[in-house]
């Protein structure tokens, strides 16, 4: 074809039009290509092209270009100024946008509102309130507030720096309103947490000559769902399909409807939302998401993401991740959670402005106990915020790496970065014991100095800390220093701190004092431990006065107090009490079968524990075996235990160390000593309590050197012995007539392995030595002892050897310790038998006639294992 001659003209027309091509799709290529063309043919003088060129480089990512191309245009009017600043906002760069208004100024360029519209936009962007507000009065000096779209933009920008009555006083100075006038003021209140506001002004609109749009809708629906509105919120939903905005080009209509339902827990109505949506965007998908796990519905937000990858056109964006990551940490689903990562490394997401995705990561791995991966993911990046110094210091102490987490808070301080609230609460929980003490005081003082003692939450966390480190005193201070700031929180921190601390009387002491604090208030926080304290006392009046208490409120309902309720009443031995409370149960869980089974073990009912365990509503747990497994221990029923024995075997929990002790247990008193030491062998992870089984279980069948071996290699083993261990040592030693390594090892318990002797110790040391026949030295023993267990246990070794003049001594002395005891009276009367005094036989039975005193029925029992 013969070659057809173009005017420059047309030539001109045509890179014209390859400009506005490249604004769509904005490429450095076709930004050069058009460049080159331009210079070729001398076009750059032409403003408009020069313009949109400097705009294609800006959209494309490039504006080192955009800049460069800006200082060659000679003649700069406002428009090409203007698209300057606009990519200056493009790219992020805020403050070179205030750059360029100085620099106006100084060319004597006359700028317009669409330039004070883009300053106010940079000044919303960083928060920058005196900013925004000196473009205000630039826009009053120069009358250009006239421009609708600049006054909306200072809406936006007050809203965003925290100043809604500003928004709101340029909102009603405004001559003519728009839809979008309307819209920024509702995003205004909602921005600045006033829903009520949002909704007012919604309803305004209604009523207007405007007509409300998908936006005014969006806002009005999030404002509903942060009032919890359902109904206004349906309402509202009515409105958006009668004004047909139900149409899939609404999405984002249909995104906050989904927010609505799900906040309000009508997750199927979410849902039906949901699937109605033609094109859903990443939103509407995250948005589900959210609302699925909010509810509980774990399983089917999995499900979602795969179905999201499989049917959506959008991929998982940060949003979704982290949707779904704080699952996998409260879920302890490591798997998942590692999988996770792997899709954010191959899509390459794990990058320094991702900060929130990172962060969520490290939290997984901490809730999950994975300190290693967690300390890796955190010395991997380069650009830390206060948040990954807080997560990790708080994956430190969760996991009781208490020195690396106050190594980790001294470092932080050393950089300078911001501490917050979040960073005490993570410091604090790593003071857990004695030894941090020190640390934890000067924590402390930093608070003080640092102003982080203004808040009753950070108040609480300090006196928790107190606790935990044994500094009582210290606590109790701290409460009255900010009574005016303490809630039933407080209150509740020092009681439970107590409780679980075993400071058990102090706890008691704290409920009376807030008892006599106007006003009286009380949660189900406060009756659980307190009940749990009297259980641990054994003081059933206090606990019934509890059970009082509960009654005359809704808290008599509450399946957490009715469980403590029949707890309590087990370990009184008010059994009738705890069943009772159990069958009027308004909702009884797993939790409250277990606590009346273990309370009908622990008061001899065995055989009702086994009949109630036979018409348990739920899957039994780990606790719930234990217990069962203590009542078959009780009454020797061998078959009912190996049935329980195949239930942990098939279930997998068999793992667990207290099964694995209760099993030893079992076995051991139903005579099968191969069997029990079979379940102690094959353990996984032997705890303290399944080797002081094992031990116990040698002494009862009379293999008292084993035990005392079995003690060694617990020792050699690492494992911490306590004053169980010592218990079922000393026992075995008195069941296979070890006096000589018994005597030595309770001599040493205190000095070698830091162990404080008590009366079941010293209990076990009189028995060794009565039945040995050193009853002299058994008696100077029991004189340093204020127990009637101790002189008890040597009266059966009087009775035994017949010794009578000392039996007489010993009986006095237990007369007046347990009067009421019949037991002491029928062996003295025994002893009296035996040496033939008769009549002093007959004068003792008679006291005990004349005494009231009667003793229990024996009774035996004998199992047939068909």
């Amino acid at each position: 074809m013969p070659h057809r001659t173009l005017r420059a003209s047309d030539i001109h027309f045509q890179l014209v039009d390859y400009i506005k091509l490249s604004l769509r799709k904005p490429k450095i290529v076709s930004a050069t290509a058009a460049h080159c063309a331009a210079l070729k043919l001398g076009a750059l003088a032409h403003l408009p092209n020069s313009t949109s060129l400097l705009t294609v480089y800006s959209r494309a990512g490039d504006f080192a270009s955009s800049k460069s191309l800006f200082d060659e245009i000679p003649n700069r009017d406002v428009i090409a100024w203007n698209a300057m600043v606009a990519a200056s906002l493009e790219n992020k760069c805020y403050r070179t946008v205030m750059d360029f208004l100085e620099k106006m100024i100084k060319a004597e360029t006359r700028f317009d509102s669409t330039t004070l519209l883009l300053m106010v936009s940079a000044s919303s962007l960083m928060k920058n309130f005196d900013q925004g507000r000196a473009i205000h009065c630039v826009s009053i000096k120069y009358g250009m507030l006239k421009h609708i779209g600049l006054c909306n933009a200072l809406i936006d920008m007050y809203a965003k720096c925290g100043d809604l009555s500003s928004s709101e006083s340029v909102y009603q100075e405004m001559e003519g309103k728009d839809i979008i006038s309307w819209n920024s003021i509702m995003r205004a209140s909602i921005y600045n947490g006033d829903p009520v506001n949002a909704l007012y002004y919604f309803k305004r609109v209604s009523f207007s000559e405007e007509t409300v749009d998908s936006v005014s809708l969006s806002c009005a629906i999030s404002a509903s769902s942060s009032l919890g509105e359902l109904a206004l919120g349906q309402s509202i939903h009515g409105l958006g399909i009668k004004l047909g905005y139900k149409d899939s080009s609404y999405v984002s209509v249909s995104n906050s409807l989904i927010s609505l339902y799900s906040q309000c827990e009508d997750i199927e109505a979410a849902e039906t939302v949901f699937r109605e949506i033609a094109l859903k965007d990443t939103v509407s998908w995250n948005a589900m998401m959210e609302g699925f796990a909010s509810n509980g519905k774990f399983n089917e937000v999995f499900d979602l993401l795969v179905e999201m990858q499989i049917v959506g056109s959008f991929p998982p964006d940060v949003v979704t991740l982290t949707t779904i990551l704080p699952l996998c940490a409260e879920l302890m689903l490591y798997r998942e959670g590692r999988t996770i990562h792997g899709f954010a490394i191959r899509r390459q997401m794990i990058v320094s402005h991702h900060a929130m995705l990172r962060n969520s990561l490290i939290d997984m791995y901490s809730k999950c106990n994975l300190v290693e991966k967690a300390e890796l993911l955190f010395n991997s990046t380069t650009e830390k915020d206060s948040v990954s110094w807080n997560i990790m210091i708080s994956c430190y102490s969760h996991n009781r790496y208490s020195d690396e987490a106050q190594k980790l808070f001294r470092e932080m301080l050393r950089c300078s970065l911001n501490c917050s609230s979040s960073t005490v609460f993570a410091i604090l929980s790593s003071c857990d014991s004695l030894n941090s003490l020190h640390f934890g005081k000067s924590v402390h003082c930093w608070q003080l100095k640092s102003g982080f003692l203004n808040h009753i939450l950070l108040i609480n966390s300090l006196m928790h800390m107190y606790i935990n480190c044994g500094y009582l005193a210290a606590s109790f201070s701290i409460l009255y220093e900010n009574s005016a700031l303490a809630d039933i929180a407080s209150w509740n921190t020092l009681i439970v701190g107590c409780v679980r601390c075993d400071h058990i009387r102090e706890a008691l002491d704290i409920f009376k004092l807030m008892r006599q604090e106007p006003p009286f208030n009380y949660d189900s926080i406060t009756l659980v431990n307190i009940l749990s304290a009297c259980a641990n006392l054994e003081i059933s009046s206090l606990g019934k006065s509890l059970h009082g208490l509960a009654l005359k409120t809704p808290l008599g309902s509450d399946t957490r107090v009715q469980n403590s309720l029949i707890t309590m009443y087990g370990r009184c031995r008010d059994i009738n009490s705890a069943k009772v409370v159990f069958k009027f149960c308004s909702i009884p869980n797993l939790c409250s079968w277990n606590c009346i089974i273990s309370a009908l073990s622990h008061n001899g009912e065995s055989r009702e524990a086994l009949e109630l365990f036979r018409h348990i509503q739920f899957e039994p747990n780990e606790i719930t075996i234990v217990s069962f497994l203590s009542a078959c221990t009780q009454i020797g029923v061998l078959r009912h235990g190996k049935q329980a024995h195949a239930h942990v075997l098939r279930t997998g929990i068999g793992d667990n160390s207290f099964i694995s002790a209760a099993l030893i247990d079992f076995y051991s008193n139903c005579g099968r000593l191969d069997s029990a030491l079979h379940v102690f062998r094959h353990a996984k992870e032997k705890s303290e309590s399944a080797w002081n089984s094992m031990i116990s279980a040698y002494g009862y069948h009379g293999k008292g050197e084993k035990a005392v071996k079995l003690f060694n290699e617990m020792c050699e083993s690492g494992e911490r012995v306590s004053k169980s261990t010592f218990v079922s040592l000393l026992s075995a030693c008195r069941h296979s007539g070890l006096v000589k390594q018994g005597i030595w090892y309770y001599e040493c318990m205190l000095e070698k392995y830091g162990v404080q002797p008590e009366t079941e110790h010293q209990v076990y040391v009189v028995d060794m030595l009565g039945r040995s026949g050193r009853l002299d030295e058994a008696y100077e023993f029991a004189k340093g002892c204020d127990s009637s267990g101790v002189w008890g246990t040597l009266l059966s070794a009087c009775n035994y050897h017949g010794e009578l003049k000392l039996g007489k001594l010993v009986a006095q002395r237990l007369f007046q310790l347990e009067p009421h005891n019949v037991g002491y009276y029928i062996s003295l009367s025994n002893m009296y038998v035996a040496a033939g005094s008769w009549k002093d036989a007959t004068d003792l039975r008679q006291s005990i006639q004349d005494l009231g005193l009667r003793k229990t029925a024996g009774y035996s029992l004998i199992d047939f294992d068909f």
